[in-house]
């Protein structure tokens, strides 16, 4: 089995997800959209991977690789129909490639937060096996402001209506981030943009407040990822 990973940055990866690949004896290949690594050929992979970045779904202007990776993504799904994961961009590019629309954040979710599953999330195969309400690590300025018609919402927060869905039957994403691991925050603190906008949002002195609440709950952030992993592998069969 062999997955496709689009990545956007080169500290946004799968995270721990890349130890279950491993256990799973999974082969997976990273395309660095953003160093102009070019999307291959998909018929030989059996499932799609998109993680965040710092850009915005609307950045086509500036970053015209953008347009390429939605027209792979609505390929992907609607087209082959195989599985699909988002996290983050992952999220937002799944809803902008399909017929949704994306906008700010207002207020912004940055640090660890709560986000609560939806009644529909029970029945679902991928998000049915994690708790009702989990923490969470949130770094977003942006939302799905229309989900695709098709969609599902799988989960939600106080201040964002769509935090998971599923998209079709085999497609599921979620802005916040289940792939981090205990590098996580350390790198992505020292990527510019994440450090204006952490700081912008809680002052000084955020980062390490937040790998510390990070810390506390990572434990929990494994067993959720294993979950949500388990379940996203069920698709296969």
């Amino acid at each position: 089995m062999r997955f496709l990973v689009f990545q956007h940055i080169a500290c946004e990866h799968p995270g721990i997800f890349r130890r279950f690949f491993a256990e799973d004896g999974i082969e997976w290949d990273a395309v660095e959209l953003d160093e102009g690594e070019a999307i291959p050929e998909l018929d030989g992979y059996d499932a799609l991977w998109v993680m965040g970045g710092p850009m915005d779904v609307w950045d086509v202007e500036e970053l015209p690789w953008l347009i390429d990776e939605k027209k792979a993504i609505r390929h992907w799904v609607r087209e082959l129909g195989k599985p699909y994961m988002g996290l983050c961009l992952g999220h937002q590019l799944l809803a902008d490639a399909l017929g949704g629309t994306c906008g700010p954040q207002v207020p912004s979710e940055i640090g660890i937060m709560d986000v609560t599953l939806t009644e529909a999330a029970k029945s679902d195969p991928v998000f049915s096996g994690l708790p009702a309400v989990q923490k969470c690590l949130q770094w977003h300025s942006v939302r799905v402001a229309q989900a695709p018609d098709d969609a599902v919402i799988m989960a939600a927060s106080n201040v964002c209506s769509n935090q998971a869905m599923r998209v079709g039957e085999r497609a599921w994403s979620m802005q916040y981030h289940m792939e981090l691991d205990s590098t996580t925050i350390p790198e992505w603190g020292k990527v510019p943009a994440y450090e204006e906008a952490l700081a912008r949002t809680h002052g000084a002195g955020a980062l390490l407040k937040m790998a510390d609440d990070a810390r506390a709950n990572m434990a929990d952030f494994e067993a959720n990822s294993r979950a949500l992993y388990r379940g996203f592998m069920g698709a296969f069969s």
